[in-house]
């Protein structure tokens, strides 16, 4: 089980766990969410669905996301094994946002992490629908201990966030939506750039990773 991140326009956010039912993109969730909303948070509702649907179906189709204002109910998958590089790379970059210089950095960063930590940094960089989707799962092997980072900018924010069951048991879950507020806003990557969201989000989870599990633990993004 894995859970998905994306962060709603609002700055009030809220999450729940995801259940992955079919790697095809299909996704049902175990429970509805009630909100007494006003016409125009139903407007924003469905338009939320809309772009996160097309994000996750996308780039992933391994779970269900949930913000604060409505469901995202992926679809369909993208599955294009053809764009996989031909050998394992943790950072796969097939937006170009990324200089060589820089997807060496983030591997070599993302290694030790997994050296020291046991957890599995896995970066994926698109423009959907131009995204490998649901073949990154076997390629990279994903699993509880996993997070995978979805670099999109198709819907604003920049950061994603797929989150293993056992990562999410130690890193709180406002961590991802204080991260995503901080780097992947569009103000953010368009004044310095969607690598420089990119480089900061990966040091700032890694250096979350790093710290004694404890209730302050990831308070502040680095």
């Amino acid at each position: 089980m894995a859970i998905l991140f994306r962060p709603p326009p609002s700055q009030c956010r809220s999450f729940s766990p995801s259940v992955f039912n079919h790697i095809s993109g299909e996704i049902s969730s175990p429970s509805r969410l009630s909100l007494k909303t006003s016409g125009v948070e139903n407007w924003v509702s469905r338009f939320q669905s809309k772009s996160l649907s097309l994000v996750f179906s996308g780039a992933l189709a391994l779970g269900l996301s949930l913000s604060g204002v409505g469901f995202a109910e992926a679809k369909v998958g993208v599955n294009k094994p053809e764009l996989l590089p031909k050998e394992f790379t943790s950072v796969i970059d097939v937006a170009g946002f990324l200089s060589n210089g820089q997807e060496k950095r983030i591997a070599q960063e993302i290694a030790n992490l997994e050296k020291d930590t046991g957890f599995k940094l896995r970066v994926l960089a698109q423009n959907y629908p131009v995204t490998p989707g649901l073949a990154i799962k076997d390629f990279w092997q994903v699993d509880d201990s996993t997070i995978v980072f979805v670099a999109d900018p198709t819907f604003g924010n920049i950061l994603n966030f797929n989150v293993g069951a056992t990562v999410d048991l130690d890193i709180p879950r406002s961590f991802w939506s204080r991260l995503a507020g901080k780097y992947g806003n569009m103000f953010y990557w368009k004044e310095k750039g969607e690598d420089a969201s990119i480089e900061a989000a990966v040091m700032a989870i890694s250096s979350c990773l790093r710290e004694p599990v404890g209730p302050n633990n990831c308070a502040e993004i680095q």
